[in-house]
C-alpha cells in the first residue's frame, strides 16, 4: 500500500504579519517627523506668544514702570468701564458681518460668472485676484481717495445728480459699511477661485441628469449645486470671519477708527492702547478678540461641518 503523501504546512500567520507590525511604528515616526517642522512653528509663534499674552493680561504693566505686578481682572474692568470693549465689540462684530455676507456674496456670483476654464475666464480671474496681492493699506489709501467728497465716487454720481456731495467716510454708518466692503473687495478675488474649485468638482453627470430632467439654471444651482458646494461655504464662511476680526490696515488707512469711534474695532484699540504704552489692558483686549473668534468660529465650524453630514 502506498503511503500518503503528508501535507505541507501552512505557513505560520506570524511569519505574514510581522513585517508590516514592525513597519507601523516606523511609519508613526515618519508622520510624525514630517509633522514636526509645522508643531514646533506653531508652538514658537502662536502657542507660546498666546499664553504670554493671557498671563499679561491679569498684570499692571505699562511702559512708565519697570515693574510688571498682578491685578487680576482690573485691565478687563477698566476697559469695560470706559466702553471700549462694548463698543469696540459691536463694531468689529458688525464689521466682520458686513465683511463675510459681501465677500461670499460677490464671490459665489463671480464663481458662477467665471465657472468655465476658458481664455476669457483665466484672464478675468486674474484681474479680480489682483486686490488679494495689494498691500491693505494701499487698497485703503486707494479707496479714500475715491470715497473722499471730491473723489472719483462722488464725481460719478454727479453725472447723474449734479452737486452730489457725500462724506462716504465721514456718517457713522456709511463708513462701517464702505470699510467692511473695502475688506470684502480686497479679499472677494481668493474667495472666488474657492468657489469656483467647489463649482468645478461637482460631478457633470448630476449636473446633466438635472438638464435632462428639465431642471432650468436656478433650480439646478439651489437644489444640486449649493448643497454640494458645502465645504467650500464652510471654509469660506470661517476664513473670512475671523480674517475680518483682525482687520486693522484698511481701517487705519480710511478712517483711522473714526469718525468718532464708529469704525474702532477691537484690533485698532489694542493698537491705541500699546501706542499709550499701557500694554496690560492692549493684552487684555487682545485676550478678548482671541475669546470672541473662539465663540463665534467653534460653532459656526459645528454647524456647518454638520450641514456638510446632511447634505
Amino acid at each position: 500500500m502506498t503511503a500518503t503523501p503528508m501535507a505541507t504546512s501552512a505557513p505560520a500567520p506570524h511569519r505574514e504579519t510581522s513585517a508590516p507590525m514592525r513597519s507601523r511604528p516606523r511609519r508613526a515616526w515618519y508622520r510624525l517627523a514630517f509633522a514636526a517642522p509645522a508643531i514646533v512653528l506653531v508652538s514658537v509663534f502662536f502657542f507660546l506668544p498666546f499664553l504670554a499674552n493671557a498671563g499679561f493680561s491679569f498684570t499692571q504693566w505699562t511702559g512708565y514702570s519697570d515693574v510688571i505686578s498682578w491685578n487680576g481682572l482690573d485691565n478687563f474692568r477698566l476697559m469695560f468701564e470706559l466702553g471700549v470693549i462694548g463698543h469696540a465689540t459691536l463694531v468689529t462684530v458688525g464689521y466682520a458681518v458686513v465683511s463675510m455676507a459681501v465677500q461670499n456674496g460677490v464671490g459665489l456670483v463671480l464663481a458662477k460668472a467665471l465657472q468655465s476654464t476658458n481664455r476669457v475666464n483665466t484672464v478675468f480671474r486674474s484681474v479680480f485676484f489682483v486686490p488679494v496681492l495689494m498691500s491693505p493699506l494701499a487698497a485703503g489709501y486707494i479707496w479714500a481717495g475715491v470715497l473722499r467728497s471730491n473723489g472719483a465716487l462722488n464725481a460719478v454720481i454727479g453725472w447723474v445728480k449734479p452737486g452730489f456731495d457725500y462724506a462716504w467716510l465721514g456718517h457713522d454708518t456709511s463708513a462701517l459699511l464702505c470699510v467692511a466692503t473695502i475688506d470684502a473687495w480686497k479679499w472677494s478675488g481668493l474667495v472666488t477661485l474657492i468657489y469656483i474649485a467647489g463649482l468645478n468638482r461637482i460631478p457633470r453627470t448630476v449636473v446633466e441628469a438635472a438638464t435632462l430632467d428639465g431642471a432650468g439654471a436656478w433650480l439646478r444651482f439651489w437644489r444640486i449645486e449649493f448643497p454640494l458646494l458645502a465645504p467650500a461655504f464652510t471654509f469660506n464662511l470661517v476664513i473670512t470671519l475671523v480674517g475680518a476680526f483682525s482687520a486693522l490696515d484698511v481701517i487705519f488707512a480710511t478712517t483711522g477708527g473714526g469718525p468718532g469711534n464708529a469704525t474702532r474695532v477691537l484690533n485698532a484699540a489694542v493698537y491705541e492702547q500699546y501706542g499709550q504704552g499701557l500694554f496690560g489692558t492692549a493684552s487684555a483686549l487682545s485676550l478678548v478678540i482671541t475669546l470672541l473668534v473662539i465663540i463665534t468660529a467653534v460653532p459656526l465650524i459645528a454647524w456647518l461641518r454638520r450641514r456638510e453630514v446632511r447634505m
